[in-house]
């Protein structure tokens, strides 16, 4: 059993606030992670989503400003993506819920007026994605030099996601002193490295082994040849999987996610499923997300900028249309089920050009996903000529990766214009603008 909140050096009002939210015992990563940040130590914690850690640093966040005080934030909290800052914001609010401390969330997608008033207005906690941050810093709308505590979560998303020039910023315009926070769900060499610059003897803190999907999680692999087959193998899951509580399918682009969205919608109706990816507009994401939470909406269509941040306490299974490019998404995405003690199911469909992944999250998660047959009765496609091809090319793609010399099966259909670009080159080396070509292709010598 995990230890309570009462063992720890919280006030009354902090208490009261965590019995209110219906929390009684705290996580590992609450319970390691505490106190040296109570004791004002640098943290550095390798924790995956649904482990509890915003709670882990925002507690002691609070415990530390007690009341508001000033008008500029004492502490920053800085997240990739937007979802995941409203969570922060509401965790934030839950635990400072019987104080007087004020948050305000920053993010872009939406104009800044009414984020520039709060600020304005007096703020304690600012939780805030880095550009929307760097902005209104810049605008002259942020004093940081009253900062005591600064946090990065998710670090490893940030790296992804390309905000490492504007963390440096961040880092520039921030007083030395102060206390430093860094959560990330894997520990890259990347991350080893914003670590260096970033903190000062720092307590490490590792709570599951690196990358390793939670423990309550069941996770199953389906070999599928093409897209078709995908959608009836999840039309076939939809029809027997009668302890589908609350489900997650995520999908590799918003175009999938479209589709897939358009089926169930044939399927179920509206009511029944939404869709959230980075091209809906902000209210629409919000949402979605809180239809979702509500238990208004069953079945939540997703692409990864949505898989983080969502803090959806009983999904009961995660389903992986199509598998992640980014391998260590796949861990984050199995998170959104079975969190906080709860078992959850993730079923991931793997097409031949998506095998290569696979092995590598195998790799990452050092264990093999259990693969399952196609039931009998779901209707397997032929797979179109052009599906083929594309599977086709992404195949020779991940070979040349691994082998540089590999030549595939497309690396002699060069374009007219690669052939342009050869001749000039050859041209320039050798001084002279009228190269005659051996042998050219058929449509080069046409066009010619």
């Amino acid at each position: 059993m995990g230890v309570s909140f009462e063992d720890f050096k919280f006030n009354r009002q902090i208490l009261n606030a965590i019995a209110d939210a219906g929390y009684t015992e705290a996580t590992p990563i609450q319970e390691k992670a505490m106190p040296p940040i109570m004791n004002g130590q640098d943290v550095m914690g390798i924790a995956q989503t649904g482990t509890g850690k915003t709670a882990a640093y925002v507690l002691p966040i609070v415990m530390k400003l007690k009341y508001a005080q000033g008008d500029h934030a004492r502490a920053l909290i800085v997240s990739p993506t937007r979802e995941l800052a409203m969570q922060i914001e509401e965790n934030v609010k839950t635990f400072a819920a019987n104080t007087d401390l004020r948050v305000v969330v920053l993010y872009g997608g939406l104009g800044p007026k009414t984020q520039i008033e709060q600020i304005g207005k007096g703020v304690d906690i600012i939780v805030t994605t880095p550009g929307r941050f760097m902005d209104l810093y810049l605008a002259g709308h942020i004093v940081t030099k009253t900062l005591q505590v600064l946090v990065l979560d998710e670090a490893d998303k940030m790296m992804d996601m390309g905000f490492m020039p504007q963390i440096n910023r961040i880092l520039e315009v921030v007083p030395v002193k102060r206390q430093n926070l860094l959560f990330s769900a894997t520990m890259s060499d990347k991350i080893h490295e914003l670590s260096n610059n970033f903190l000062e003897f720092p307590t490490i803190i590792e709570v599951t082994p690196q990358a390793t999907p939670a423990q309550t999680v069941n996770q199953h692999l389906y070999f599928v040849p093409n897209v078709k087959t995908k959608i009836n193998l999840l039309k076939k899951l939809l029809d027997v999987e009668d302890d589908i509580k609350k489900l997650i399918i995520f999908c590799k682009t918003r175009l999938a996610a479209e589709d897939v969205y358009k089926f169930l919608i044939r399927k179920f109706g509206e009511k029944e499923v939404k869709v959230l990816h980075a091209n809906k507009g902000q209210n629409t994401r919000i949402n979605a997300i809180n239809a979702f939470k509500a238990d208004e909406v069953k079945i939540l269509v997703a692409t990864d900028v949505a898989s983080r941040g969502i803090d959806v306490s009983d999904v009961s299974h995660v389903i992986n249309f199509d598998v992640p490019v980014v391998i260590e998404d796949y861990v984050h995405r199995i998170g959104r089920t079975g969190r906080a003690y709860q078992s959850g199911e993730a079923i991931t469909f793997c097409s031949p050009h998506e095998e290569y992944y696979i092995r590598k999250i195998e790799k990452l998660i050092k264990q093999q996903i259990p693969v399952t047959d196609i039931p009998a009765d779901v209707f397997i496609e032929v797979t179109p000529y052009e599906e083929k091809q594309d599977q086709a090319r992404e195949v020779d793609m991940q070979k040349k990766k691994e082998d540089p010399d590999f030549k595939g099966a497309f690396h002699e259909k060069k374009t007219l214009s690669q052939h342009k670009k050869f001749d000039a080159a050859r041209a320039k080396a050798t001084g002279s603008l009228n190269v005659k070509r051996t042998k050219s292709p058929k449509s080069y010598r046409k066009k010619r």
